[in-house]
């Protein structure tokens, strides 16, 4: 079938593409049309609304983690039976992993996958000036396909009128329409960004009333003759591996309010390599999945339920137990915060950690974030013979003080700017760092995980 595609970027963050993209995915969507939609680079809260909105997995494509091929592949196969796909964008359209070329950036990724891009213009306390800002936006990269712009945030008719066509005279190209500044249509954000969708359900309400905006304020007809006709997707769309999966390799992964820093394509990849996923809640659960022979505990917000989380004594001791009987454990970020002995909210209150890693993870002030690369040196299953790409992204850190801990990664920065450092903990199956990584960039991570998986023994369903 024929497939048509856009690329919703900004000029720079917070002029408002997630709200842009969501509001397009559902509006859309309530016209019969099947939306796929994906969000460029590593972000995990993003593709919560676009979920939501297009009600299908969101998918990230990360053009640093992942190889061009990789991302192609993943892109293409996610098609079939799709009406349109609608990518957000990372940062402003040039920003990507440095000031001097375009790698990671919505820019590049526009050219690998052949979209046309609809840049969102934040018009606040601009007039004709917001003409410059697209005029330089559309002559800066002659190679990329600029079909238009949105412009948010307007204070009245008159003044999206007069910023629109100051826009359409300055660079040729059609402006598809305006938002006013609506209250409505403000998100709710803290430290690592916007609010989860996991958090709240009046997050339907919000898509709901964006859809709503962008059918009031939107040429949404223009817009869809704009979207590129991509290649005829195939039939089949991603293998989901569920016809050679072991039932018997149950691999508990963490998702609830605390813990939802997860790729759906790693949930899948892990599926592909014969793996039965079961989610479970760290939070409200007393044990693991029966079966469980694997356990993942991705990032997320542990410390917003520090007390509850330190409360669930009997998930502690389940968690020890499967550590204990060696099955893999991979944990990611708050994971590994959870698994510390301690850990120290932002208002400096002392929780009970779960102890499988000594010492204490602590909330700061200061943000680490940028992509890695990382070498295994830990004696697990994940080896020492590969690297693995992934990103940090988090306001804590973790200390063991004194106490011996043989690390996970040493860490490779990128831009070769940093000096290489060890990061995170290993201990028996247990591998646990800050860095996330995208199981569809390093698929033999995922492979080794599962078939220790397999050689462990099951978790009995009292968990004794």
């Amino acid at each position: 079938m024929s497939t048509k595609g856009l690329m919703i970027a900004g000029t720079q963050s917070g002029v408002g593409k997630t709200t842009i993209t969501a509001g397009l995915c559902a509006a859309w969507r309530r016209r019969g049309q099947i939306v796929q939609p994906f969000k460029a680079g590593p972000d995990y809260i993003d593709p919560g609304y676009h979920r939501l909105a297009a009600s299908r997995a969101c998918r990230n494509l990360d053009s640093w983690m992942m190889s061009r091929s990789q991302v192609e592949r993943l892109f293409r196969d996610s098609l079939a039976d799709v009406d349109i796909a609608v990518v957000e964008g990372v940062m402003g359209l040039f920003d990507g992993l440095d000031y001097h070329s375009e790698t990671a950036s919505t820019a590049q990724l526009s050219k690998w996958l052949g979209l046309p891009i609809i840049v969102v213009l934040d018009a606040n306390k601009q007039a004709r000036s917001a003409a410059a800002v697209a005029r330089g936006f559309q002559t800066f990269d002659p190679d990329l396909n600029i079909a238009g712009f949105v412009v948010n945030r307007v204070g009245s008719d008159s003044h999206g009128q007069g910023v629109a066509h100051a826009i359409e005279q300055a660079t040729r190209l059609p402006v598809f329409g305006w938002l006013p500044r609506l209250e409505q249509l403000t998100m709710g954000e803290r430290h690592l960004g916007l609010i989860p969708v996991a958090e709240s359900a009046g997050w339907k309400q919000f898509i709901e009333q964006a859809a709503e905006a962008c059918e009031r304020f939107f040429d949404m007809d223009r817009l869809w003759d704009a979207a590129a006709t991509l290649e005829s997707a195939s039939n089949e769309g991603l293998a989901r591996g569920a016809a050679s999966r072991d039932e018997d390799v149950v691999i508990a992964v963490a998702r609830d309010e605390a813990f939802h820093f997860l790729y759906d394509e790693n949930v899948e990849q892990l599926e592909r390599v014969g793996a039965r996923v079961v989610f479970f809640s760290p939070l409200h659960d007393s044990r693991l999945p029966a079966g469980t022979k694997g356990v993942i505990l991705c990032g997320g917000f542990p410390e917003l339920y520090a007390e509850d989380l330190a409360a669930n004594q009997a998930m502690h001791a389940a968690l020890r137990s499967a550590h204990q009987r060696r099955l893999p454990i991979y944990a990611e970020c708050g994971g590994l915060m959870y698994l510390a002995e301690w850990l120290v909210d932002q208002q400096g209150r002392k929780h009970a950690g779960v102890g499988l890693i000594p010492g204490t993870a602590t909330m700061t002030k200061r943000l680490t974030l940028g992509y890695r690369i990382a070498r295994p040196i830990g004696d697990t299953w994940l080896g020492t013979d590969d690297e693995v790409r992934g990103h940090e992204f988090h306001y804590g850190n973790w200390s063991a003080g004194a106490q011996a801990v043989a690390a996970a990664y040493e860490l490779v920065d990128p831009k070769g700017k940093v000096a290489s450092r060890l990061e995170g903990a290993c201990s028996g199956n247990l591998v646990a760092s800050f860095v996330h990584l995208h199981f569809g960039a390093n698929p033999h991570v995922v492979e080794r995980f599962v078939s220790a998986a397999r050689g462990a023994a099951a978790v009995a369903g009292d968990n004794l």
